[in-house]
């Protein structure tokens, strides 16, 4: 099968798109035909040797997948050749920039019908990442105020769609170039986070601060005088401390994402429903993901990007 790996950690240049053998699925295991694979700013973590997951050299990476049942292993049920699926694959596997892939049975479910199969890989890791950050760590209910900050991005737009669907009144921050984008998903305050200062937007407490954005830790105290006693601030940047004030009862959460079947599940059902949509910036041959790469660590990557494998 054609895959992209790396054998060895670095920069994007260290990307091969060449011929690996295909994966048998082990017991529990689902070996999925790929129909797309989401490129995800951690990828070029891992292939950097900067992030601190562990991988097998050489490595496939991706860890969003979306493709049909090929082969089933010993003892799973549930799962029929032919299915159509997407999940999280855990980070440190050889992952979905490939033919083939093998994944956890319990981390697949049904992938959404309203939309192409290649594209529904541009959901799990980010769908998720925005439903764990709001309410398994946030807690966030109706009536609530949640400020999102940086709403541009991928996780940011479903943080908005999932916020605004709970009943909670919604502030992005954001650029100019993703403002109409951020207002189309759902949110009721768009702050130019390029020309106007976030303290100066907000002058009301919120009751969750979200930040999904690169943030000076000076920054991101100052953040938390926007919070009310007794609420949350959620990060998912793990390299800036999340700050909570203990003087006012606010709590801090970081969050690493995991595989969660049944949100992953109700998430899928949203987007059937119409209720929740999957943005997708680019799609590219398989062949090109290592190009993709390098114009991520350039900053020229916004948005989805989702990596197509050439068909047999």
């Amino acid at each position: 099968m054609k895959a992209v790996r790396f054998h060895e950690t670095g920069g994007p240049e260290v990307l091969r798109y060449e011929d690996a053998d295909r994966p048998d699925p082990g017991p529990g295991e689902v070996r999925v035909r790929v129909a797309g694979s989401a490129f995800n700013p951690a990828d070029g973590g891992i292939r950097g040797g900067f992030l601190p997951i562990t991988v097998t050299l050489p490595h496939i990476p991706g860890y969003d997948v979306s493709g049909s049942v090929d082969a089933l292993g010993d003892g799973v049920v549930g799962l029929a050749v032919g299915d159509r699926v997407i999940g999280l694959i855990p980070m440190g596997d050889d992952g979905s920039a490939a033919q083939f892939t093998v994944a956890p049975a319990e981390a697949l479910v049904s992938a959404p019908t309203r939309i192409p199969l290649a594209d529904s890989a541009g959901l799990p890791s980010v769908g998720l990442t925005a439903s764990q950050a709001l309410f398994e760590a946030g807690g966030l209910r109706a009536g609530q105020r949640v400020l999102v900050n940086g709403a541009g991005g991928p996780v940011g737009g479903y943080a908005v769609q999932l916020a605004k669907r709970a009943g909670a009144h919604v502030i992005a921050t954001s650029s100019p170039r993703s403002r109409e984008l951020v207002r189309a998903a759902g949110a009721d305050e768009v702050v130019d986070h390029t020309s106007t200062s976030v303290l100066d937007a907000v002058t009301e407490p919120v009751d969750l601060l979200l930040n999904l954005a690169p943030i000076t830790p000076e920054g991101f105290t100052a953040l938390v005088a926007r919070v009310r006693d007794g609420g949350v601030v959620v990060s998912t940047t793990p390299t800036v401390a999340t700050p909570g004030d203990e003087s006012r009862g606010v709590r801090a959460e970081t969050i690493y994402v995991h595989p969660d079947a049944e949100v992953l599940s109700g998430l899928v059902a949203l987007v059937d429903q119409g209720e929740l949509d999957v943005e997708i910036a680019e799609r590219v041959p398989l062949s090109e993901l290592p190009e993709v790469h390098a114009r991520a660590d350039a900053g020229q990557v916004h948005g989805k990007v989702i990596a197509v494998p050439p068909t047999e």
